[in-house]
C-alpha cells in the first residue's frame, strides 16, 4: 500500500469512530432533530467561546457561508493571496456571494496588520467597501505555518477600528491549538465567525462547522439550505466528529513530530520552503534539479504519494494514517531521488 502523504484529508475512519458512528443517535437535522448532530454543534461552540455553530458537508461550504454572513453582495473581502478562500474554492464567494476580493501579498503566516489596515476602503466615493478579513489558521499554502496569536490580537483591533469584521479559515487550527498550546476559545474570542473541519487532521470522513453567534448561525442555515447543504439523518457523520474530538486533538502533536523528521532528513538538499511547524512539509524546487511533477512521479513510482501545487512547488503531509515505519521509509525514498 503506498505511503500517502498528499493530504491529511485522505485518513480512513479508526475502528472506534466507526462503532460510534454506527451506534449514533439520529433524526432529521432540517428540523433541527438529530440529536447527534445538535451536540456536535454545542461542544463545537463552547470550545470556542461562541454561541452557536452549524455542521456543514464541507470545509468549502462553511467558509463560504461565514463569509457570506459578513460579506454583502458587492462588499469587498480581503485576505491573503494564496488563501484558501479564493485560491481552491472554484470563485465560490463571487459565484454564490457576489462578494469582491482583494489581496494582499502571499506571505503565510507572516501577516502585517500594519498592511491590512492600510488597504480597508471605507463606503463612499463610489469605491467597494471592505466587509470583512478573512485569515487561515494554519495557513495552507504557508506550508502549515501559525499566525501568532498577538498577530490575531493586533488584526482584531485593525478590524474593530474601521468596524469590519473578521473570519478564520480554521480547517487546521486544531493544529496551531496544538503547536503553540493557544486555547481554542482565546482563538475564537478574537473572530466573528470560523470555520473548523473534521475531516483532516482529526480523521472524521466529512464535516466542517460555522461557529459564531447565535443569530448569525441562524442565518447560516438557511445558506446551507440554499446551497444544498441541508442533511437529514446526518448524526452518523456527526457522531464520526465527536468522536474525533474526544481523540483525536492531542495526537496532532505526533503528525507535527513526524513531519518534523521528514523535514530534518530533506533539509539537506536545499528544498524546504519554509520551516515547518506543524504536519505540511512545504518544498520549494527552484533549484532543484527536478520540478516538482517530476518528484512525484518519481515518489510515486517507489510507493510514496506527494502533491504538487505548482510547477516547482510540492507539499507532503503527516495525519494519523502514516506510520512512524511509513515517515522512515518516505524519508529514505525521497533523499534518494533528490540525491540522484
Amino acid at each position: 500500500m503506498p505511503i500517502d502523504l498528499r493530504s491529511d484529508t485522505v485518513t480512513r475512519p479508526t475502528p472506534g469512530m466507526r462503532e460510534a458512528m454506527a451506534a449514533a443517535e439520529v433524526g432529521d437535522d432540517v428540523y433541527g432533530e438529530d440529536p447527534t448532530v445538535n451536540a456536535l454543534e454545542a461542544e463545537v461552540a463552547a470550545l470556542f467561546g461562541h454561541e452557536a455553530a452549524l455542521f456543514c458537508p464541507t470545509g468549502s461550504m462553511a467558509n463560504q457561508i461565514a463569509l457570506q454572513l459578513s460579506v454583502p453582495p458587492g462588499a469587498e473581502l480581503l485576505c491573503d493571496a494564496d488563501a484558501h478562500v479564493i485560491t481552491y474554492e472554484m470563485g465560490a464567494a463571487a459565484a454564490y456571494g457576489g462578494i469582491t476580493s482583494r489581496t494582499w501579498p502571499a506571505v503565510g503566516a507572516d501577516v502585517d496588520p500594519d498592511v491590512v489596515a492600510g488597504m480597508i476602503r471605507p463606503d463612499g466615493y463610489w469605491a467597494v467597501p471592505t466587509a470583512a478579513i478573512a485569515v487561515e489558521q494554519t495557513h495552507n499554502r504557508g506550508g502549515g505555518g501559525v499566525i501568532p496569536l498577538d498577530t490575531l490580537r493586533q488584526l482584531r483591533r485593525v478590524a474593530d477600528e474601521a468596524q469590519v469584521a473578521l473570519h478564520c479559515d480554521g480547517a487546521r487550527i486544531w493544529h496551531a491549538h496544538v503547536a503553540d498550546g493557544v486555547p481554542l476559545a482565546s482563538y475564537g474570542a478574537l473572530f466573528d465567525t470560523l470555520s473548523v473541519c473534521l475531516s483532516k487532521g482529526l480523521g472524521a470522513p466529512v464535516g466542517s462547522l460555522v461557529v459564531g453567534a447565535a443569530d448569525k448561525i441562524e442565518r447560516a442555515r438557511m445558506i446551507r439550505k440554499r446551497m444544498g447543504g441541508g442533511m437529514r439523518q446526518a448524526g452518523v457523520l456527526a457522531a464520526a466528529g465527536r468522536y474525533a474530538l474526544a481523540h483525536h486533538i492531542e495526537r496532532l502533536a505526533e503528525d507535527h513530530a513526524k513531519a518534523a523528521r521528514l523535514a530534518e532528513a530533506i533539509a539537506p538538499f536545499g528544498v524546504l520552503a519554509a520551516p515547518v511547524r506543524t504536519n505540511l512539509v512545504p518544498l520549494d524546487l527552484t533549484k532543484a534539479p527536478m520540478d516538482a511533477h517530476a518528484l512525484a512521479a518519481a515518489a510515486r513510482a517507489e510507493g510514496v504519494l506527494i502533491s504538487v501545487l505548482g510547477p516547482r512547488i510540492a507539499r507532503l503531509v503527516t495525519h494519523m494514517d502514516v506510520t512512524d515505519t511509513a515517515v522512515d521509509q518516505a524519508a529514505t525514498t525521497l533523499t534518494h531521488i533528490l540525491r540522484a
